[in-house]
């Protein structure tokens, strides 16, 4: 927290004045915190010399203005040098995730060359240690400045000042989840990823004099982490504190004693991290902590479980968590992350919905023994949402009444965003169809894939892919539209079946998948459930897991799996984020290829250390020699 007079408005145009303006004003910065709860303090005038140290070296080895600059590093100080620094020099950073999953490192190499490959990356800077596993991502992707760590850049002085940029140009490149198609490379602008900082810091409470103040574990390559985080703490200026992911998945209290040792205000996850926390974290681990300045806990990124919400709710009570802070959210990649809140001053709400309705008419009608839903509230200021039918010249039968697209509100200091009519007239209140979203963060396109741009971007309206509607100018989601399973004729979103297995004695808590096949020769599609069993389930827990989950399905939703396919921990397929892939589950299942990750033994580390190695040594052998850092 930062006792101070309100900042001046923010005139930063660019993150690169962001932090010119931040240095300049006292207190804020990032406070680093390890596993251990050490932590290092990095203040924004501190952060912003490192920058153009860095970027100094940067322009020596000869990267150019709107070069694109792939960073790997994990949370610390070297990923703020790395991208800071790359912006200060007038280049375009894009984060990408760590090898953290040692098991599947075959995987990891081919999704990051292609990766790096996609964002014409000339330069791949990364951690010291990661670096030294990236020799075979490196040859794969062949970047023309090679793979290097930030010590191995050449020596030479800090730049003056930050490269002068315009709004216009590009600040960064993030790559989408990717949980139906491969990920995207979704390039934004300076000027989206200011307006989404100075909208995200609009609604921070700001009472009694203090600024808000803000924790985070979230990975730093994922919109959440950075847009969500990071970037409105440097718009303020504030002080945000940053945990390491693994920590978190280590140790889930950490994040709470965080909170509560620094009086954060603001502090968002997605849905998962409030089910671990309520199942983990224990009593003994929380002595003295007080969540009581938590006004905005955050739920997104992916689908929001109200049963979820409820068990964090009323486990963590007693130490002071606020029922209204809990605050489901909607946002994606390409609208530079948020696109609607629910209402700060109460608690979250949802509703229920006739099952059949939805499913077979796509109609929303309350009914209080239907699927339960959460409403992830109102379009933030400047932005507008509309629900469009399916398919181009669908229109909506007998229903009932509504208006068209949720208006757009004002934007405090943010330029309105040139727009259209939406694609196709908005479906009525409570009809189901596809969601657009129109607003001024919304992505320049996906670097260098025209075609793939113009699917998704029509006249300043955004097709999200998601399947949802409007009730009483609050957004509810269903699903994602390639992720909806029809069974006999009636569409259903998995993530109600998924959901249906909390609790589930040797389940895997938030490790199911719910698809739809169609086996050749037949008309009908089935309905499989892949669930890992957890890495502590007894033998008993196991054998019955199968029956287990059938009737918990059945009970939750009415639907019967055709078949429950039980898989060793580790086993389904995940975005960079840790999202599950559902469509990529069933391609594996079908192949025989879903299998769990390789045990990660000191051998096979020492082999996968030795490829890395003889991979950067055939690099050398055929270009020009590249520093080992």
């Amino acid at each position: 927290m930062i006792a101070a007079t309100a900042p001046p408005a923010s005139t930063a145009a660019t993150l690169n004045q962001a932090l010119d303006r931040a240095a300049g004003l006292p207190g804020g910065g990032l406070r680093l915190v390890d596993r251990d709860e050490r932590e290092r303090f990095l203040p924004w005038d501190e952060l912003r010399r490192r920058a153009l140290a860095v970027a100094g070296r940067l322009a020596a080895l000869g990267v150019g203005r709107g070069e694109r600059v792939a960073l790997i590093f994990p949370t610390g100080e070297g990923f703020f040098d790395a991208f800071f620094g790359a912006l200060a020099a007038g280049a375009v950073p894009v984060p990408l995730y760590p090898p953290v999953r040692l098991g599947r490192l075959g995987e990891y190499h081919r999704r990051t060359a292609a990766q790096i490959a996609a964002a014409g990356a000339r330069l791949v800077l990364a951690d010291r240690r990661v670096r030294r596993l990236l020799g075979e991502t490196a040859a794969r992707a062949r970047p023309a400045l090679g793979c290097r760590t930030l010590d191995g850049l050449p020596a030479a002085g800090p730049l003056a000042a930050p490269a002068e940029v315009d709004a216009g140009d590009l600040a960064l490149v993030q790559f989408s989840s990717g949980t139906t198609v491969e990920p995207k490379p979704v390039a934004l602008t300076h000027r989206a990823a200011m307006a989404q900082a100075v909208i995200l810091n609009g609604f921070w409470p700001d009472r009694d004099g203090v600024r808000a103040s803000g924790v985070s574990w979230l990975p730093l390559y994922h919109d959440m982490g950075l847009l969500g985080c990071v970037f409105p703490a440097l718009e303020l200026p504030a002080v945000l504190t940053l945990l390491p992911p693994e920590a978190f998945i280590a140790r889930p209290a950490l994040w709470l004693r965080a909170i509560s040792r620094h009086r954060a205000v603001v502090s968002p996850a997605p849905n998962f991290a409030y089910a671990l926390c309520a199942a983990r974290v224990r009593d003994e681990e929380l002595e003295g902590v007080d969540l009581s300045s938590w006004r905005v806990a955050l739920n997104g990124a992916e689908a929001v479980a109200p049963r979820a919400l409820r068990a964090f709710r009323d486990r963590f009570a007693r130490w002071g968590l606020r029922a209204d802070a809990l605050t489901p959210v909607y946002g994606l990649s390409e609208a530079a992350l948020a696109v609607t809140f629910s209402d700060l001053d109460r608690p979250f709400t949802t509703g229920h919905f006739d099952r059949a309705a939805l499913a077979v008419r796509g109609v929303a009608r309350h009914d209080p023994e239907g699927i339960e839903l959460p409403s992830l509230g109102r379009p933030l200021p400047g932005f507008a949402v509309a629900v469009l039918p399916e398919e181009e010249g669908e229109a909506a039968g007998e229903g009932p009444p509504a208006p068209t697209a949720t208006p757009p509100r004002p934007a405090d200091g943010v330029e309105p965003a040139p727009r259209g009519a939406p694609p196709a007239p908005p479906l009525p209140e409570g009809w189901v169809g596809r969601v657009w979203v129109a607003g001024p963060s919304l992505m320049a396109g996906y670097l260098g894939r025209p075609d793939a741009t113009a699917e998704v971007l029509r006249d300043g309206w955004l097709d999200t892919g998601d399947l949802g509607f409007l009730l009483g100018g609050e957004l509810y989601l269903t699903g994602r539209a390639k992720d909806v399973i029809v069974l006999r004729g009636r569409n259903h979103a998995p993530e109600e079946i998924e959901h249906a297995l909390a609790g589930v004695p040797g389940a895997r808590p938030g490790c199911a998948v719910a698809a739809g096949w169609l086996p050749e020769g037949e008309d009908s599609e089935r309905l499989l459930l892949f669930v890992e069993a957890a890495r502590d389930a007894a033998e008993d827990e196991r054998a019955t897991l199968p029956s287990a989950c059938r009737r918990a399905v059945l009970g939750a939703t009415g639907l019967e799996p055709d078949r429950v396919i039980v898989l060793a921990p580790g086993s389904l397929p995940r975005t960079s984020s840790g999202k599950l892939r559902r469509r990529e589950t069933l391609r594996r299942h079908l192949a025989g290829e879903l299998d769990p990750p390789d045990p990660v033994t000191p051998v096979r580390l020492a082999g996968a250390l030795a490829r890395s190695q003889l991979a950067f040594a055939r690099l050398r052998l055929a270009g020009p020699a590249e520093d080992e850092g």
